[in-house]
């Protein structure tokens, strides 16, 4: 991706702007759907998740509204793009779920739940496996909202890349617990790193290197939003873990 920082927020752009008007139209119904809102909302009801839930086409397109933007010149795109998460985030987030004990839950507040996206937590011990290994993360945002932004780890794609090539080295990656490289990784850079938060409206693209550390800021007092929530689109194309460990 050859991002310095590890991440880049493209102007504004009329094309990407279509698509967002298209996508957050479907995205306020899915949203107020009360089954699809039920499966979907984390964090005391602050989060709907929205994982796989916008109906957009192969190529992107939502209702006949093509994804398109200056962004694409920054990536390869898939030969089919996914159905893209909708997150939503509300009023009072972090919200604590029942099961979700206080440390994760401190976690979340203080460290916006920073992670690499991919690493998937496995059985009681939550162990955890390169499961996803996606080629780059593009965030769309779906509306106008200062709140509880996107935070990141400026340059902490580099560290954190380095630290998981080093802990599979020649096995197969499926097969390798990164628990203890991913969490020793990280604290390295809260060590070494100020996270900052990402601002765009629609029109803009955010795109963000695989190994970057990333997460969502607490809703804060000042925060504005319009009653819907904060909406963001975000795609993640799948590609072989051989090229996910790549820099």
């Amino acid at each position: 991706m050859g991002l310095v920082t590890g991440f880049r927020v493209f102007d504004p752009d009329p094309a990407t702007r279509r698509w967002a008007e298209a996508a957050h139209g479907v995205a306020q119904a899915l949203a107020a759907d009360p089954g699809i809102r039920a499966r979907n909302l984390r964090h005391g009801g602050t989060w709907f998740v929205g994982v796989d839930v916008l109906p957009n086409a192969a190529d992107g397109s939502i209702a006949g509204v093509p994804l398109a933007g200056a962004w694409r010149a920054a990536v390869t795109p898939p030969a089919a793009w996914h159905a893209a998460q909708v997150s939503i985030v509300y009023p009072g987030y972090p919200g604590r779920d029942p099961d979700e004990s206080e440390a994760n839950h401190r976690f979340r507040v203080i460290r916006h739940a920073a992670h690499v996206d991919g690493l998937l937590p496995e059985d009681p011990a939550r162990r955890r496996y390169l499961r996803e290994p996606h080629g780059f993360i593009l965030g769309l945002p779906l509306n106008r909202a200062r709140a509880a932004p996107l935070m990141v780890w400026p340059g902490s794609h580099r560290m954190m890349g380095d630290a998981l090539r080093h802990a599979v080295a020649e096995r197969d990656p499926a097969d390798v617990d990164l628990t203890e490289a991913y969490a020793d990784a990280r604290r390295a850079v809260f060590d070494a790193v100020a996270p900052v938060p990402v601002h765009a409206e629609p029109g803009q693209a955010v795109l963000l290197h695989r190994h970057l550390l990333h997460g969502v800021a607490p809703w804060s007092d000042a925060a504005t939003a319009p009653a819907e929530g904060r909406m963001i689109a975000y795609f993640r194309p799948q590609i072989s873990a051989a090229d996910w460990l790549a820099p």
